[in-house]
């Protein structure tokens, strides 16, 4: 026989094999869809992570909203806080009835808007005594001469107020300045 004849059956085998596509190796399938399936359980887990740390930062500021949404009001009011104390400080003593009634009055005015203060997470900031802390106050002039460690807050023109654990106004104060080798306040 030439090359150029075939027998059915050899004829037929080639073609058979040629017709028929290779199967691919079921351990390569089997690890291919395990990698698969790792892929797309890791990015369900960091999908479910981001959503859980989305959730969190908006209670949390949702939370922050509620807490300090009153700050701008609030500080707005410490004005008539800061008006009533005055009020009431520049009132000398008198047995007058009018002016111990209106000073009854002021007094009672100025409980209430503290209480109210107190009720929203406002809370005075009393310096007095304290040392200084940039922090909390705001140092607008030093007192030479006052027998105080250096830096002690020896005179409080305006209080200054926190509103929950954030400052809304730094207190005004005037400072002790020590002589020089004059000890440091440094009690809190």
């Amino acid at each position: 026989m030439s090359e150029a004849q075939q027998t059915p059956e050899t004829g037929t085998e080639e073609t058979a094999a040629q017709a028929q596509p290779q199967q691919p190796d079921p351990f390569e399938v089997i690890v291919a869809l395990q990698a698969e399936v790792a892929n797309y359980k890791d990015q369900a887990l960091r999908a479910l992570a981001e959503a859980e740390n989305t959730r969190r930062r908006a209670e949390r500021d949702r939370e922050d909203a509620s807490k300090y949404a009153v700050s701008g009001f609030a500080r707005d009011l410490l004005s008539v806080a800061d008006n009533l104390r005055r009020a009431l400080d520049a009132v000398p003593p008198s047995e007058d009835e009018t002016v111990k009634a209106l000073v009854t009055g002021v007094e009672a005015t100025e409980r209430e808007l503290l209480a109210i203060f107190e009720r929203r997470g406002l809370t005075r900031i009393e310096p007095m005594g304290q040392t200084f802390d940039p922090n909390l106050h705001e140092a607008v002039f030093e007192v030479p001469n006052t027998g105080q460690p250096t830096g002690t807050v020896v005179q409080v023109l305006q209080s200054g107020y926190r509103i929950h654990d954030r400052l809304l106004r730094p207190a005004m104060v005037g400072v002790a300045k020590g002589e020089a080798g004059a000890q440091v306040n440094t009690s809190a």
